[in-house]
């Protein structure tokens, strides 16, 4: 049901790989509440997913870029403004990889040139990404600009390896570079802290269908779908929550404040 919520927006929205992606379920919504945006991808991610299909179900045009590219960055807002038709109103960030995962690499024992790649494509992108927008000029004012992280940011989880600490940088960018942009544009920028969800980078983490049935039970309202999240997002761009910056925000059916639930407990019983 469109409420447009998002008419006459313009946007940017990463990472949209395939339709499990929570980014491929946001542009869709994006198209539902009336914003018109680009859809972007690194060239490599591009030719494994089946952008083409969500960029004609929702009248967008695909620009590849590399997030770790200053170069790329630049073109992708230069080129979103020409074909929108001016200033970016949203931006998804929805970029995340570790090659130390792919690897199955230890968090004791990690390959740390990997370690720097985690960091650069899932943490430091979105600085830059925030960094080019803002010597661009490229975002109108009071736009908002969304991060998805993972509460492994702020406690272990030891299989989810270097991408924690990717995270944890992610959120802190966040907040610091919410601060600048706020004073500059009154431009928010946030993260949201997203229930372990069934996508394609989800599922490549080691022991990820064990955590997701956890999660499930131990949150009181089970674990927040990717179309939930791409709802919340939808909000987040809107003029509905223009106070909102700085913010790390769990949406996760209450897993991140619950300290113990008895459909986990009955399980110890003897």
């Amino acid at each position: 049901m469109s409420n447009n919520l998002l008419k006459g927006k313009r946007g940017i929205i990463t990472g949209a790989l395939n339709s499990a992606s929570i980014a491929w379920k946001v542009a869709e919504k994006a198209h539902e509440q009336g914003a018109i945006f680009t859809l972007t991808n690194a060239p490599v991610a591009m030719r494994m997913g089946e952008m083409k299909t969500l960029a004609a179900a929702t009248k967008s045009e695909i620009i590849a870029a590399d997030a770790t590219s200053i170069e790329d960055l630049t073109i992708l807002f230069q080129k979103s403004q020409e074909i929108l038709g001016g200033k970016i109103d949203f931006v998804l960030h929805s970029i995340g990889m570790s090659p130390n995962v792919r690897k199955n690499l230890p968090y004791t024992d990690l390959n740390y040139e990997y370690f720097q790649k985690s960091i650069d494509i899932s943490a430091l992108s979105f600085h830059k990404m925030l960094s080019v927008a803002m010597k661009m000029d490229a975002l109108s004012e009071w736009g908002s600009v969304v991060a998805l992280s993972y509460i492994a940011a702020q406690k272990t989880f030891p299989f989810y390896n270097d991408m924690a600490d990717a995270k944890a940088i992610l959120e802190s960018i966040a907040r610091s570079f919410g601060y600048h942009y706020g004073k500059k544009k009154n431009v928010r920028v946030n993260t949201i802290s997203q229930s372990p969800t069934k996508t394609t980078a989800g599922s490549g983490i080691k022991g990820f269908d064990y955590l997701y049935d956890f999660a499930n039970a131990f949150s009181p309202l089970g674990n927040a779908s990717a179309e939930s999240c791409a709802d919340f997002c939808i909000v987040m761009f809107s003029d509905l929550t223009k106070m909102i910056t700085m913010q790390n925000i769990f949406h996760d059916g209450g897993y991140s404040s619950t300290g113990v639930s008895m459909e986990v407990m009955e399980k110890f019983k003897s």
